[in-house]
């Protein structure tokens, strides 16, 4: 799940939230790095200005391939409009 707000600054903010039930600490964790790794290499082509909290609800996360992940990322990035394929390099 995400969640996403408009903020008063030219860069996104992140934040990862990881449900209890997903499993202990060390699987939490695990299931917390594993989502940030995927978002930051998709950070780019992210609209600035946004606050962005990712959600994990599901256990799969810690089981699913990396491109799997990052494409579920991804899709949820486009779902909430905040997406650009137009990113240019310094």
């Amino acid at each position: 799940m995400l969640s996403s707000v408009p903020n008063r600054r030219k860069q996104v903010r992140c934040g990862f939230v990881v449900a209890k039930r997903i499993g202990n600490a060390v699987v939490r964790n695990r299931s917390k790095r594993r989502v940030r790794e995927a978002v930051r290499h998709l950070l780019p082509h992210i609209l600035p200005g946004y606050d962005l909290v990712f959600v994990v609800r599901r256990s799969e996360v810690e089981d699913i391939s990396f491109v799997l992940l990052q494409d579920t990322i991804k899709q949820l990035i486009r779902q909430a409009g905040l997406w650009r394929d137009d990113i240019t390099s310094n």
